[in-house]
């Protein structure tokens, strides 16, 4: 598997469809990682932080795509208001058990993460939404 995933902070969705083609580049603050389904791991995220079911929140049309293909190419979405506000809310012990969870999760459909990586992308990911909220804006996802 080979991903590139960023998530970014824009002040609304037409700002985060800009970045469809080339990314979010140094125009807005972000986040690079790589190698994990980001689109899989927000809905797990937000069931994890916010007690919701994986199958109610994909059927709400969660993560909500802003540009681009599900399946081919770039693709833009954005972060929930409610995961970001669990994520903006949790405390850094709150946060570690929710990367401890997910990387649980992760290892029973055969996929390893490392339990720091997982730390560094849920912390890191809360610090940038906390960020964005200051700044009345939101996280979105930009997937290559």
């Amino acid at each position: 598997m080979s991903i590139i995933v960023k998530f970014f902070v824009a002040p609304d969705d037409t700002s985060a469809s800009l970045t469809l083609q080339t990314g979010p580049g140094r125009a807005f603050e972000s986040l690079s990682f790589g190698n994990f389904d980001p689109e899989e791991a927000v809905v797990e995220w937000e069931c994890l932080m916010a007690d919701g079911s994986f199958e109610e929140l994909v059927e709400a049309g969660e993560p909500r795509i802003v540009a681009g293909q599900d399946h081919d190419g770039c693709v833009v979405f954005a972060i929930s208001p409610r995961l970001s506000t669990a994520l903006a809310d949790a405390t850094p012990s709150r946060l570690s058990d929710v990367s401890a969870s997910w990387t649980q999760l992760r290892a029973e459909d055969g996929e390893v993460i490392d339990t720091e990586i997982a730390e560094a992308i849920v912390g890191e990911l809360a610090a940038l939404v906390t960020s964005a909220r200051r700044q009345n804006q939101s996280v979105y996802c930009w997937v290559a």
